[in-house]
């Protein structure tokens, strides 16, 4: 289907495509073939963005921009999960600013983004109140300048950089006048979902607050366009370290081959496969979702096939606030006194001996 001509074009100016995004049903039916009547409930609940440059990329309803981006009914009949299963809100000592682990906090300073996922794992408030969050954003700083224990700061959202730049270089300059905040990290889904936004002097600003680090997200190889490689690009050349966190989603990116390739083009573009997220059990996410086991067995096709700094942590987050874990696949067959039996990436069986020494850990 081509890009149609009564959709507004893709643009170089990232405010420009933002403004020109789809954000209702009978807008989108206009332009892509949906029911607006179907979609109208769901988007009432879960609100839908989709700029002109997500849109022009999603042209059916198999592929994965489309399956990321465009409301599906089904998210209204999942009742089964929790609209806020990490307990986050109960972990929040003030609105916007989530302390789970002693040293770090994540500070929510934004509710939009450029493109709503359907996969979102902050459903339950991403684009609903005001953008900016102000007295949020006060009262978090506050709060991180009164908490010594606070080594690392991650700026996540919505999107922080949907902030103008103006507004996210005051943020960023507040926190690094607190001497106990050693790193400042962003967690964004700009260079994938509206690269025009990582403009060079964005990523010139940012590169002067090393050190600092930003999280992607990229979940299929289609992602990474000419665009968004230059995006990757002039923040990679900015001095800041990339690293992707990718979620597993149902008809995305679920078989071993889609991964492999995705972590190929991303370390072709400097960004490190950082997590592989088994999607949390958010309400409205169940068509999306994917069995642990699918995880593992990617995990395990992709061990000794992919270089191992491209090969990502598999990660769940437990209910209920408890962190995030690491799951690895089974490589231990056996374990005995003195060897235990490890299996391959190609499923090989060896004896591995597990004492420091020969005759250690025999009694003698």
């Amino acid at each position: 289907m081509p890009f149609p001509a009564n959709l507004a074009p893709v643009s170089a100016d990232w405010k420009k495509d933002l403004s020109a995004s789809v954000t209702s049903p009978a807008a989108l039916a206009r332009v892509r073939p949906v029911d607006a009547a179907v979609l109208a409930p769901v988007c009432a609940r879960y609100p839908m963005r989709i700029n002109p440059y997500w849109l022009s990329l999603a042209q059916h309803p198999l592929d994965p921009f489309w399956r990321q981006a465009v409301p599906d009914r089904r998210e209204l009949e999942d009742q089964a999960a929790a609209a806020d299963p990490l307990a986050e809100e109960a972990q929040s000592p003030v609105p916007g600013l989530i302390h789970r682990y002693p040293d770090r906090v994540v500070f929510l300073v934004s509710d939009r983004c450029a493109m709503y996922c359907r996969h979102c794992m902050r459903k339950r408030r991403v684009g609903r109140s005001a953008s900016t969050l102000r007295e949020a954003v006060a009262a978090g700083i506050d709060y991180i300048r009164t908490t010594p224990a606070i080594e690392e700061v991650i700026l996540s959202g919505g999107d922080p950089l949907m902030l103008e730049d103006a507004a996210l270089e005051e943020i960023l300059s507040r926190l690094r006048e607190i001497r106990h905040v050693k790193l400042l990290r962003i967690h964004t889904r700009m260079p994938s979902s509206l690269p025009a936004r990582i403009t060079a002097r964005l990523a010139a600003m940012l590169g002067r607050f090393h050190p600092l680090y930003v999280n992607i997200q990229f979940n299929h190889p289609a992602e990474m366009t000419p665009e968004a490689a230059e995006a990757c690009r002039r923040l990679a050349d900015a001095g800041i370290p990339l690293g992707c966190q990718s979620v597993l989603i149902r008809g995305v990116n679920d078989d071993p081959d889609t991964m492999a390739a995705l972590i190929r083009v991303l370390l072709a573009n400097r960004v490190r496969p950082y997590y592989l997220h088994q999607m949390d059990p958010v309400q409205g996410t169940a068509h999306l979702r994917t069995p642990i086991e699918t995880g593992l067995a990617i995990m395990t096709a992709l061990r000794g096939r992919i270089p191992g700094i491209g090969v990502p942590q598999l990660m769940i987050d437990l209910p209920g606030g408890g962190g995030k874990v690491p799951l690895l696949p089974d490589s231990v067959v056996s374990r005995g006194p003195e060897t235990w039996r490890v299996r391959n990436y190609n499923g090989e069986i060896f004896d591995y001996p597990v004492s420091g020494r020969p005759g250690e850990g025999d009694g003698d």
